[in-house]
């Protein structure tokens, strides 16, 4: 049903999709992701335990993963509801503004991660290129000042979006291509001129995510430049290894947000399996893989 709103249109609901072409299968296809949502779930639960049980993690390394853990925890409990109602019991309705809202806060937690991301670099590059400055520079207070600019720039930045989507008029197609809300998503919906969203879309996401991913990238260059000129092979390969499950989940998050962007904006003939596959990839599996990388590489965190 449609409601008149002022002037223009707006549906009371959009309409999910699952995974095309195998909605048959989708109690079967729930299975995998009941696994990575459960893993996703207990791993940083139990990252965020560990962290705070042990005084000996108490540096800015292990609250940056603090940060990084409680980010992938809002993104899967943000995607779960709609993922597993629509696999387990066919709820594919989703009020417009219910809508809104989860679109609002996937994004927002997914700048943060990215942010979070940067700071991890921040970290590694100081922990190797002045390891005596270190803890003079990342003291508890500036991790913490890093904390709140990280939250506040991705809440504001973020917060036209909603209303720019609401000033829009909607007609025809209810279907989303997920089962959850995506802003190129909902805005591809509208019968409107959406310039102006794909504009500010863009200058956010290349402002944000696009800057995020410079710098980490200047960090390793800077890195690399420092390991290079260290004497021994062994102290070569020990700066390295601090920074192996850092680099692995900046390639599990950059990787599909970055493929998934360009599907949106410049794939329209890709096929929508290849749009879904890599919708689900970065949202449910940088959440349930990153636990278990710095689990498996940070020798603290196992002991």
């Amino acid at each position: 049903p449609w409601e008149l709103n002022g002037s223009f249109y707006q549906p009371s609901a959009f309409l999910m999709m699952g995974i095309p072409g195998l909605e048959p299968l989708h109690p079967w296809i729930s299975i995998p992701f009941c696994a990575l949502y459960l893993t996703a779930l207990l791993g940083n639960c139990v990252i965020l335990f560990i962290i705070r049980r042990t005084p000996s993690l108490h540096e800015p390394m292990y609250y940056f993963l603090s940060m990084l853990a409680v980010t992938d925890l809002g993104l899967a409990l943000c995607t779960l509801p709609t993922t597993l109602g629509l696999f387990w019991f066919n709820v594919r309705r989703i009020a417009f503004d219910a809508c809104l809202t989860q679109m609002y806060f996937i994004h927002i937690l997914s700048f943060i991660e990215s942010s979070v991301l940067l700071a991890m670099a921040f970290d590694r590059f100081v922990a190797i290129s002045h390891p005596l400055r270190h803890p003079a520079i990342l003291t508890r207070s500036t991790v913490l000042k890093i904390g709140l600019a990280i939250v506040l720039r991705g809440t504001v930045s973020l917060l036209p979006i909603p209303f720019l989507l609401k000033r829009l008029s909607y007609c025809g197609r209810t279907e989303l291509s997920h089962s959850f809300c995506f802003h190129p998503d909902i805005m591809n919906l509208a019968c409107a001129d959406i310039k102006v969203n794909v504009f500010y879309g863009m200058i956010v996401l290349l402002s944000t995510v696009g800057m995020d991913f410079i710098f980490i990238v200047l960090s390793y260059i800077l890195i690399i430049r420092t390991v290079v000129s260290l004497t021994t092979r062994e102290e070569c390969l020990k700066a390295l290894n601090t920074c192996v499950s850092h680099i692995c989940a900046v390639l599990l998050f950059f990787i599909p947000m970055i493929g998934l962007s360009m599907i949106h904006r410049f794939g329209r003939d890709v096929p929508p399996l290849v749009n879904t596959v890599v919708a689900y990839t970065y949202l449910t599996i940088p959440p349930a893989l990153n636990p278990v990388i710095y689990s498996i590489k940070s020798t603290h965190i196992r002991e």
